[in-house]
């Protein structure tokens, strides 16, 4: 990937050329109707949830397949199944499934070789793959004993359907979406052009930001600062895995082994 690259060459583009400005507008206004319409009692409040899931994820999701410069399509497609998913899991049953549709997608630009620059499509060597799942599996196991001891919250699963609708969601949406943009697209790019250390702080800056401005992420002082602690050491590791491994595959293991541990816990 990059390691074939001059290493005295510097790209001359700007950092955030071929931004799909127009795209992120609409869902941008979109979101605002759709806000207004809640309010004024037209749609039910659940609406302004799938347009949350669908404006939020689908921005970070579009922006980076259109830095990998694959079809404009791609983008409106992967959003439309963002809001079909998200739509889907609103009315509960097994309408999480549909959020396997973003990641499918992903899968058939990665094998189309339209996704190298995002750090898919090549094969992924084994460590690699341990690597991202043994990360994944001591931040989390640090995230469980941390909290059961300072929070007194416990891993509980009794609703076990709404934990598989979470996890449903970390897969097509939410760790999908941040992975591919703050890793794949902007470390990515950043790391190019400065050194890595300040790309990766760059890129784990704005992933933690992501978070901090989510409306579902509790705002007592104490879960904010703990947020902020285990996504910033996240964000520094898949950071890293990309780097070292030149793929972005054990960082998307390592995230969705961390977040299926957060759905676990629960008061009590």
């Amino acid at each position: 990937m990059w390691a074939l690259d001059p290493p005295c060459a510097r790209p001359t583009e700007r950092l955030g050329a071929d931004t799909p400005l127009a795209l992120l507008a609409v869902l941008a206004l979109g979101t605002a109707a759709t806000w207004a319409l809640v309010e004024h009692g037209t749609l039910p409040s659940r609406a302004m949830q799938v347009a949350g899931v669908t404006a939020g994820h689908g921005a970070l999701l579009a922006t980076a397949l259109a830095w990998a410069r694959v079809r404009a399509a791609s983008g409106v497609v992967a959003i439309a199944l963002l809001a079909l998913a998200a739509s889907a899991a609103a009315r509960g049953g097994f309408g999480a499934l549909a959020y396997l549709g973003p990641p499918l997608w992903v899968v058939w630009l990665a094998r189309r070789g339209g996704l190298a620059s995002l750090g898919l499509g090549a094969p992924v060597p084994l460590r690699g793959v341990i690597a991202g799942v043994a990360a994944g599996v001591l931040v989390s196991s640090h995230l469980l004993v941390s909290a059961s001891r300072t929070l007194g919250v416990h891993v509980r699963l009794d609703d076990v359907p709404e934990v598989l609708t979470a996890v449903g969601y970390d897969i097509g949406a939410n760790v999908l979406a941040a992975e591919c943009f703050f890793r794949g697209a902007l470390f990515n790019r950043a790391q190019r052009r400065w050194p890595v250390a300040f790309a990766a702080t760059l890129a784990t800056t704005g992933y933690v930001v992501r978070y901090l401005v989510d409306p579902l992420l509790p705002k007592s002082i104490e879960l904010v600062v703990g947020a902020v602690f285990y996504l910033a050491l996240l964000g520094a590791i898949n950071c890293w895995l990309l780097w070292w491994s030149e793929s972005l595959v054990p960082g998307l293991l390592s995230a969705l082994v961390f977040f299926a541990a957060y759905r676990t816990l629960g008061s009590g």
